[in-house]
């Protein structure tokens, strides 16, 4: 080989090197609120199906109310965005019905660490009885690591606070991009430990706990429990995972076919990949592609799916590699509703079926 040759080869092989950096060094978010968002991926023409009228009233409250697409927005933008919870209350006002907290249910927040989103929400029904110890539900909001806080996600823990006569310990947790990957992951397992130590002075039962959660709450559910396990913690009597991340890989079936749906679309799954994420690769980390983690010896396991949501395969390919690994589990996909129905059974019938079918479940896991 001539020298000018391998000279002219060194220079191609620096410039792929210094653009293929550029592109690594481009591929996340810096750590800033006002970051901006990533470049959108090119269109696709796949048309979601229809959803129910009563979860479609909801859609379109929400967009009346203002909201604009999540993945052209900085997370500072994007976290003051109407969400699917209000969009129910615009609904519940329409229809005269009220949008007060119930009063059956009384919280109390408290800190489980030093840095200001390090604290949960402590819910407890009223009229606990005295003397006698409640389970108690560890639960993770949603919003991808990035935005929604215990206050958008109150209507789950409050109801199965009630409904399962239980204290129900709603986690908030550091959020990307000021903090990204596995900051979330490490404030779920500090918040259930101190759960474990504080539960009896709640009135509650640290020998009998449930991990719960949506969306990305919903994969914190049962990273936190394969952490309890390999750590020698109480174990979950049993985890209810509601359309969790849980599968890194973009091809899936609804990935395609929900491409487009709303309130969550798939471009919002790369979007909120940019921003939790230092590298790519952290994306394959099995605490977030769940169906790689080692899934053996978990508790009993309930795993909630919207039919519209381009998480749907994820829960369904998790509860596949959850089979596969000899853990009792049961995946509900619901027909005609979208991400972000669950919590919504005021005002949405499929979300009411679907919340009547997973606490029944976590019920019957709490009377064995």
């Amino acid at each position: 080989m001539s020298s000018k040759v391998a000279s002219g080869s060194w220079k191609a092989l620096l410039a792929t090197t210094l653009m293929t950096g550029a592109a690594v060094a481009l591929a996340q978010s810096p750590q800033s609120v006002n970051a901006p968002p990533p470049p959108p991926p090119p269109p696709v023409a796949a048309q979601p199906a229809r959803p129910a009228a009563d979860m479609q009233a909801v859609l379109d409250a929400m967009m009346a109310l203002g909201a604009k697409p999540i993945e052209q927005l900085t997370p500072v933008k994007a976290r003051i965005q109407p969400t699917a919870a209000d969009g129910a209350k615009a609904v519940m006002r329409k229809q005269g019905v009220s949008t007060a907290p119930d009063p059956a249910v009384t919280t109390q927040d408290l800190a489980y660490g030093s840095d200001p989103m390090q604290y949960a929400r402590v819910y407890r029904p009223a009229a606990a009885p005295a003397g006698a110890p409640m389970p108690v539900v560890v639960y993770y909001h949603g919003g991808g690591w990035v935005i929604a806080d215990v206050n958008v996600y109150d209507a789950t823990p409050r109801l199965m606070a009630k409904q399962l006569n239980a204290v129900v310990v709603s986690v908030e947790y550091r959020h990307a991009p000021e903090a990204k990957f596995p900051a979330q992951h490490d404030d779920a397992s500090a918040a259930y430990r101190w759960v474990l130590q504080n539960a009896a002075s709640w009135g509650g039962d640290p020998a009998k706990v449930v991990l719960a959660g949506e969306s990305a709450g919903g994969n914190l559910a049962v990273a936190t429990a394969i952490y309890a396990r390999d750590n020698g913690l109480t174990q979950p009597l049993h985890i209810l995972s509601v359309y969790p991340i849980a599968n890194s890989d973009m091809g899936l079936p609804s990935k395609r076919d929900s491409a487009n749906a709303k309130p969550l679309n798939t471009p919002m799954l790369k979007w909120f990949g940019y921003y939790y994420s230092t590298t790519p690769a952290d994306q394959q980390d099995p605490r977030i592609n769940l169906v790689k983690a080692n899934l053996r010896g978990l508790p009993p396991t309930t795993i909630v799916n919207a039919q519209i949501d381009p998480l749907r395969s994820d829960g369904e390919t998790l509860a596949q590699a959850m089979r596969g690994a000899g853990v009792r589990v049961e995946q509900r996909t619901f027909p005609g509703v979208t991400h972000e129905f669950f919590g919504l059974g005021k005002v949405v019938r499929g979300a009411y079926d679907a919340e009547n079918y997973a606490i029944g479940r976590v019920k019957a896991s709490l009377a064995k």
